[in-house]
């Protein structure tokens, strides 16, 4: 298998601020440019990936420079629906808050949104396909995206999805071997 490398996007307002985002298509923040300025990546040649959001555009511009690359938007973050864009909180007292995150929030659907379970299915269906590809890879996409890939390759580590998702700018290499944290 040639590696591929998982990298998060930088920080956002929405990061910044605590918001759930997933389906905005939000820019990097300021904060968040700079910070991927002072990251050096030094990796063999592999092709480019990105979400095609935004955001994951201008991580992947500002780490790697103006390279070729594709977008596949099935490596998107999970639609918060009308979460979207609001703190916990703003929605603590909401009622349809309440139910989405009460009890399993993976299988939950926040009104107008998307499943955990469902975010889960469409990108292993979409990396299932990448790893089959065979070529070495940078994927710059979303912390859910990189959490969800990395429990469901390595179960034994017996990590949650949020123990799995990297800071902005940081990541995972899958190897033959296993994975090593990037950077």
């Amino acid at each position: 298998m040639n590696p591929i490398y998982l990298i998060r996007h930088g920080k956002t307002e929405a990061n910044l601020r605590h918001l759930y985002c997933g389906s905005s298509d939000l820019p990097l923040a300021p904060e968040g440019i700079a910070e991927l300025k002072q990251l050096r990546y030094c990796l063999p040649p592999a092709r480019f990936l990105t979400s095609g959001m935004v955001r994951t555009e201008q991580t992947l511009a500002l780490l790697f420079g103006d390279v070729p690359h594709e977008r596949r938007p099935e490596f998107r973050e999970i639609d918060f629906g009308k979460f979207e864009l609001h703190t916990y909180e703003q929605l603590k007292d909401d009622p349809e808050y309440i139910a989405w995150i009460t009890g399993d929030n993976l299988r939950n659907v926040p009104p107008g949104g998307e499943s955990g379970e469902a975010m889960t299915r469409r990108v292993l269906e979409a990396f299932a396909r990448l790893k089959a590809e065979d070529i070495p890879t940078v994927l710059v996409t979303h912390g859910g995206a990189i959490a969800a890939i990395m429990a469901h390759a390595f179960p034994a580590e017996k990590k949650s999805r949020y123990q799995w998702q990297p800071e902005p700018g940081h990541g995972y290499a899958i190897l033959e071997a296993g994975y090593r944290e990037i950077p």
